[in-house]
């Protein structure tokens, strides 16, 4: 008989290797991340532990899969046309530049290209903290033809991040204002919080605002900074925009004691669901 084989797949932002039966059938898989064992038949422990063996590093938990929670139950039930959770980052971008790329020469590069590599720079980011209790969406649509670029959703609470392309440039934040380099500033900063309310609305819970700077040369604020924050995220709850460049990203996971787990989830099961925005 032939042996079971390995194999690697990651789901939800979390790494899992499946084992499976030389005829496709799935006997248990092995998370890392919680390292455990989930076994879908107690006739299969020898054989999916043998073939497992040269991947568990430590001591690991074997039994049935966990019973799913209310949550799961509710990602379960989406139907795939309403499952946000596939969004890339950019979502709505990609789409258009695949229906219409422009022209092929032109004096200035596309500002959509700019806009989607800022968002794919953040949401790249965002994206190696998913797991271990934190969950992030992109592209999230608003009626009226606005995007949540990213929603942020862990133990420290929920963000609505906003990404600006400031490549090498200069940007200066005064009050709702924001300049990039020679540009006349534009009142960004209010779309920034109006887009994070309407998110709080949306998911009845806070969502704090973040507007990420992507490869800014300097960032100067000036005149007195209501309701703005930059840098790197420190202790404290956070008030009006905070203002950040993609370094300062890893910070937003790091925070704790504003959700708990379940929260979590129920909120990453609402915020998935297309429907949940369509009200706002």
């Amino acid at each position: 008989m032939d042996r079971p084989r390995v194999v690697p797949t990651r789901r939800h932002g979390r790494d899992r290797l499946y084992v499976c039966l030389p005829d496709g059938r799935t006997i248990a898989w092995y998370d890392r991340e919680a390292a455990r064992v989930n076994l879908l038949g107690e006739e299969y422990e020898e054989e999916a532990l043998t073939a497992l063996a040269p991947f568990l590093t430590g001591p690991v938990t074997v039994g049935p899969p966990p019973v799913p929670t209310a949550a799961d139950l509710t990602r379960l039930a989406l139907h795939p046309d309403d499952d946000l959770a596939p969004n890339r980052p950019g979502e709505a971008l990609l789409v258009g530049l695949d229906r219409d790329p422009g022209p092929a020469r032109r004096l200035r590069p596309d500002p959509r290209r700019r806009a989607l590599a800022a968002q794919q720079t953040v949401g790249g980011a965002l994206d190696r903290m998913d797991g271990a209790g934190v969950h992030v969406l992109h592209s999230l649509p608003l009626p009226g033809g606005h995007r949540v670029h990213h929603l942020l959703i862990g133990p420290g609470g929920l963000y609505a991040l906003h990404a600006l392309y400031a490549h090498r440039r200069r940007v200066t934040v005064a009050g709702p204002q924001v300049g990039l380099g020679r540009r006349a500033p534009e009142p960004l900063l209010h779309r920034v919080r109006a887009d994070a309310d309407r998110a709080s609305h949306a998911l009845t819970a806070e969502v704090r605002p973040v507007l990420v700077l992507v490869g800014a040369q300097r960032v100067t604020v000036t005149g007195p900074p209501r309701g703005v924050r930059v840098g790197p995220v420190t202790d404290g709850p956070p008030r009006g925009v905070r203002v950040l460049t993609e370094t300062d990203l890893p910070g937003l996971a790091r925070g704790g004691g504003v959700l708990k787990p379940a929260d979590v989830e129920a909120l990453y099961a609402a915020a998935r669901d297309r429907h949940t925005w369509a009200r706002v």
